[in-house]
């Protein structure tokens, strides 16, 4: 994923996902905190604007966000106050994993492809998958390659079986100390 060199820690990185066809998405700043047996973990404090073609927000809490060693989904960790979803019977989101292709560090940016899915649990212990109806419409509006869909479906699968269960890295404990780096940087 990173071409066997790590930023150094406090590094801002420019975070660009993309949709398929090289269509704009989320662009926003982290702070790269450092790399763990998980992969490498990047601090987003309150605060942190996002932006996409038609929506702009401002992250109300601390979070950290997981680019895997491998893996085929960027995950991001809440610390309380985050958004509430109806979805998730009014619960706060905890975790929010994207499924994408794998992130890659291209300089100092950060890049990966949003493959829709979405794999969500709220501090509530309720998981759910988010956008399936996007994922099998955008397979046939973009052209989404069958080996690409293939391994989407695979890696949401093994995703939900790991965030419904809480195994590391989806556990509280894993992003507990890089939380904390978050808020109170060194």
């Amino acid at each position: 994923m990173m071409g066997g060199v790590s930023p150094d820690p406090g590094s801002r990185l420019d975070v660009a996902m993309s949709k398929w066809g090289d269509r704009p998405h989320w662009e926003f700043v982290v702070t790269y905190l450092g790399e763990d047996e998980h992969g490498h973990w990047a601090g987003l404090p309150a605060g942190t604007a996002f932006r996409r073609p038609g929506a702009d927000f401002v992250s109300a809490n601390d979070q950290v966000t997981l680019l895997p060693h491998d893996g085929w989904w960027v995950a991001t960790f809440h610390a309380p106050g985050a958004v509430t979803w109806m979805d998730l019977d009014g619960a706060a989101v905890e975790v929010y994993v994207d499924i994408s292709t794998p992130a890659a560090i291209d300089g100092l940016t950060v890049r990966c492809v949003d493959l829709d899915l979405d794999v969500v649990r709220g501090d509530n212990g309720k998981v759910i998958v988010d956008d399936e109806d996007e994922f099998a419409e955008h397979q046939i509006a973009f052209g989404y390659p069958a080996e690409v869909v293939r391994a989407a479906e695979e890696s949401c699968a093994t995703v939900l079986a790991a965030v419904s269960a809480r195994t590391p890295p989806f556990d509280t404990a894993s992003s507990a100390a890089w939380l904390t780096k978050v808020a109170a940087p060194s």
